[in-house]
């Protein structure tokens, strides 16, 4: 059976979040590898032309299979189809999130639920279906996509940073669970700004959308350090630059952070474009607005 360590075989793998942004951008980093990939996301278009992609980049397989991470039998359907077809999985890269700008009295409760239930409840989800599958081989490896909002908190953020923090905890969790079996490896990849599309497809009350804060890493950059964590498997990653600056300032300065943030954030971090209130891809997807890159310089 290949495993990430046998450099022989190609590396089956389920990736979530693979219509856009990041997960789009490791489906194509893997696809360079030759592996054998399932591509799961809302949406069958963007899926489709996703697996068009890797083809061409030169994954042996590409299965597309449109499902709703929150929907816990059709992941598992996935996981199913996957093991059905390639015989296993050997990674599992989950990067599926939606989000919403505002504050917490503004969002309305159904979209702060579902940002929340698709970090936390999506993760779960797919925990579920592959460590059933990991255990049964006695390897795998599960790479959750978290953020630098895992660690600390913003104003306007309230639910994608409340759905971050509880699912690093989950990812924790399931680290600690996971101890009795040294061939499987959980990993948690922190983020800090992204030029992707998530920042105008998300939902927002706060009167704009929003934009990646500096520095701005492109998917790319942060699609090659999940696979340098799937080659050398570590707790939690960081992929910003100011990651490490950031969080020692939110948890060594609290009062000083917490003057300086929302300002910060106004500035470097919403777009100013003055939108109306919408619940952008929060619920369902939008094909249109699908991409690997968003609009913005990167490095």
């Amino acid at each position: 059976m290949p495993t990430p360590t046998d450099p022989d075989g190609p590396l089956r793998v389920l990736i979530t979040g693979a219509s856009s942004g990041i997960g789009r951008a490791t489906a194509v980093e893997l696809a360079g590898r030759g592996s054998r990939l399932v591509l799961l996301a809302r949406g069958r278009e963007s899926l489709e032309e996703t697996a068009a992609e890797v083809l061409a980049a030169g994954a042996e397989a590409a299965l597309v299979r449109p499902a709703d991470v929150t929907d816990a039998t059709a992941v598992q359907a996935a996981v199913d189809d996957a093991v059905a077809e390639f015989g296993g999985l050997d990674v599992v890269v989950h990067s599926a999130q939606v989000m919403a700008y505002g504050r917490i009295e503004d969002v309305p409760r159904e979209v702060y639920e579902q940002v929340v239930d698709v970090s936390l409840h999506g993760t779960a989800n797919v925990a579920r279906a592959v460590l059933a599958v990991f255990r049964r081989q006695r390897a795998g490896h599960l790479v959750v996509v978290n953020s630098l909002l895992g660690n600390i908190a913003t104003p306007l953020l309230g639910s994608y940073v409340t759905a971050k923090w509880g699912q690093l905890g989950l990812i924790r969790v399931l680290q600690q669970e996971t101890r009795d079996e040294p061939g499987i490896s959980v990993s948690a990849v922190q983020p800090g700004g992204v030029d992707t599309p998530i920042y105008y497809q998300a939902g927002t009350w706060a009167g704009s959308t929003g934009r990646p804060p500096l520095p701005v890493f492109s998917p790319q950059r942060v699609a090659r350090t999940v696979l340098s964590t799937v080659d050398k498997p570590r707790r939690i990653v960081q992929a910003g630059l100011l990651n490490p600056v950031i969080t020692a300032g939110f948890r060594l300065l609290p009062g000083v952070f917490d003057l300086l943030v929302e300002p910060l954030l106004r500035r470097l971090a919403i777009s100013g474009d003055e939108v109306p209130a919408t619940e952008g891809n929060v619920f369902e997807s939008r094909p249109a607005g699908n991409a690997t890159e968003g609009r913005w310089r990167s490095i």
